[in-house]
C-alpha cells in the first residue's frame, strides 16, 4: 500500500477507510488512558471503590481541559486542509505555526487557572468528604501536565489532516502503551495509589507530545512545522472554526459535571457515592464508543475539507455517505457488544456485586441510542469540515440542552438513577432535528460549488 494519500484523486471509499480505520483504532487505544487508570484504581485494596468515585469526579474536569485543544486543532485542521486543497501550502504552513502558538498560550493559562481553582471545582462538581482526597491528588498532578495533554491532542490532528493517519495512530499508541506499562508499576509496585495513576498519565502524554512534534518537524511532511510569523487574522479564523467542536466537548464536560452533582444530591451521601462509582464505569464504557466514532468523523474531515476547497462537491457527497455508513456500522456492532460483554467489562473495575449489577444496567440504558448518536456525530463534525460552524454549533448545543433538561428533570420526577435515561433521550431527539437541518442546508451549499469533476484534480494532492 502506498504511504502517500491523494485526497483529491484516490477513490473516496478507499480514502475514508485509510484515514478512518487508523484513527478509529488509535482512539480505541486512547480510551485506555482513562480506562486503565480507573481499572487499576478500582482494584486498590480497601479504598478502590471510593478512589474510583473520586477519579470519576475528575473525569469531566480533565475533559474540560482537553476541550481547549480541540478549539485549536479542530479549527485549524479543516482550514489547513482547505488551503492544501486550494494549492496554498504557504497559507497552510501559516495556520499550523499559529496553531502551535495558540496551544502553548492556552496550556500555560489553563494550568494556572485550574491549579488555583482545583479545590473549589471538585467540591462544586460532586466530590464528597470521602472521595475528595483522592480526587484532589489525581487532579493536582494531572494539571501539572496540562501542556503535554493539550499539545499531544492538538498537534496529532495536524498529522492526520495531512494524510499521515499512521503517524497519528503512532502518537496515540505510544502514549497509551506507556500508560498501560506504568500504571501497575506506579500504583502497586511503588505503592503510589491514585497519585501513581496520575503520574503515569502525565508521563505518557509527555511522550506523545514529543513524538508528535518530531513528526511534524520532518521535512518529508507536506506541510512541515515551522515557527513562522504571528498572524492574528489566522488565529482569529482558527478560533472561529474551532468554537463548535470546542463547545461540543466543553459542554459534554459541563453536562457530566451536572450529572455527577445531580446523582450526589438526589442520591444522598452513601447512595450518591455508589452512583458516582457506577457513573465512572458507565462513562468509561461510553468512551469505547464515542472516542473511536470521533476518530472516524474527525479523521475524515480532511477529505471533506480538501475536496470542498478544491471545488469538487460530488466527492464531498460521496465522502459524507461513506463516513455515515462507517459510523452507523460501528455503533451497530458496539450496541450488540454491549448486551454481550457489559458484565465482563464491569468486572474490570469492581468486584462489588451490587455495584457491578447496577453498572451493567446503566450501561445498557446509556448506550440504547448510539446509532442515532452516530448520525449526530457525522453531522456536527462534517458541518465543521465544510466551514458551517453555526450549523454545527446549533446541532451540538441543541443536543446538550435536551440532555441538561432531562438530567435535571428525571431525578426530580422519579429517582436519582433515572438520570441515566437522559442520554438515549437526547440522542434520538437531537439526531432527528440535526438531520432535518443538515439535509435542508448542506445540499444547497454543495450545489453552489463550481468545478465538479471526478476525473481530474486541479490542485495538488498529498
Amino acid at each position: 500500500m502506498r504511504r502517500k494519500i491523494d485526497l483529491g484523486n484516490d477513490s473516496v471509499g478507499r480514502l475514508v477507510l485509510r484515514l478512518a480505520i487508523p484513527t478509529l483504532l488509535a482512539q480505541f487505544i486512547n480510551v485506555l488512558y482513562s480506562i486503565v487508570d480507573r481499572m487499576f484504581i478500582g482494584h486498590i485494596p480497601v479504598i478502590g471503590d471510593l478512589a474510583l468515585a473520586g477519579v470519576g469526579v475528575c473525569g469531566p474536569i480533565v475533559t474540560l481541559l482537553s476541550s481547549f485543544a480541540y478549539l485549536v486543532c479542530q479549527g485549524g485542521a479543516p482550514l489547513m486542509a482547505m488551503k492544501m486543497g486550494e494549492g496554498d501550502h504557504d497559507g497552510a504552513s501559516g495556520i499550523l505555526s499559529n496553531c502551535l502558538r495558540l496551544l502553548l498560550v492556552l496550556a500555560l493559562a489553563l494550568s494556572a487557572v485550574f491549579f488555583l481553582l482545583r479545590r473549589q471545582l471538585l467540591l462544586w462538581f460532586g466530590a464528597s468528604a470521602d472521595t475528595f482526597p483522592y480526587a484532589l491528588t489525581y487532579l493536582t498532578i494531572y494539571i501539572a501536565g496540562t501542556a503535554f495533554a493539550l499539545m499531544a491532542t492538538g498537534l496529532n490532528s495536524f498529522l492526520i489532516c495531512q494524510g499521515r493517519s499512521g503517524l497519528g495512530m503512532g502518537t496515540v499508541v505510544l502514549g497509551a502503551g506507556l500508560n498501560i506499562v506504568l500504571d501497575p508499576i506506579f500504583i502497586f509496585v511503588l505503592d503510589l495509589g491514585v497519585a501513581g495513576a496520575a503520574w503515569a498519565t502525565l508521563l505518557s502524554q509527555a511522550a506523545s507530545c514529543i513524538f508528535a512534534l518530531l513528526c511534524l518537524r520532518r521535512k518529508s511532511m507536506p506541510v512541515p512545522l515551522h515557527w513562522g510569523r504571528f498572524d492574528w487574522g489566522a488565529c482569529k479564523k482558527v478560533l472561529t472554526f474551532g468554537v463548535s467542536p470546542f463547545l461540543t466537548i466543553c459542554s459534554d464536560s459541563v453536562l457530566l459535571i451536572v450529572l455527577n452533582t445531580v446523582l450526589q444530591r438526589f442520591g444522598g451521601p452513601g447512595e450518591g457515592d455508589a452512583l458516582l462509582t457506577c457513573t465512572a464505569i458507565v462513562q468509561s464504557y461510553m468512551l469505547l464508543i464515542t472516542m473511536p466514532m470521533g476518530g472516524i468523523t474527525l479523521g475524515c474531515q480532511s477529505i471533506v475539507s480538501f475536496n470542498y476547497g478544491a471545488g469538487r462537491p460530488r466527492r464531498v457527497e460521496k465522502a459524507l455517505k461513506h463516513i455515515l455508513a462507517l459510523c452507523v456500522g460501528f455503533t451497530a456492532v458496539m450496541l450488540a457488544a454491549t448486551w454481550l460483554c457489559a458484565p465482563l467489562f464491569v468486572r474490570l473495575f469492581t468486584q462489588n456485586a451490587d455495584l457491578a449489577a447496577r453498572s451493567v444496567t446503566f450501561i445498557k440504558i446509556y448506550t440504547a441510542a448510539v446509532i442515532p448518536l452516530a448520525v449526530q456525530y457525522v453531522i456536527v463534525d462534517q458541518s465543521t469540515a465544510l466551514g458551517q460552524v453555526r450549523l454545527a454549533l446549533f446541532c451540538s448545543l441543541f443536543r446538550k440542552a435536551v440532555f441538561l433538561v432531562a438530567t435535571v428533570a428525571l431525578p426530580m420526577l422519579l429517582t436519582a438513577s433515572a438520570a441515566f435515561w437522559a442520554e438515549p433521550i437526547c440522542d434520538v431527539v437531537a439526531a432527528c432535528v440535526s438531520s432535518f437541518l443538515f439535509l435542508r442546508f448542506i445540499p444547497r451549499l454543495l450545489a453552489g460549488r463550481a468545478g465538479d469533476n471526478l476525473d481530474t484534480v486541479p490542485r495538488d494532492g498529498i
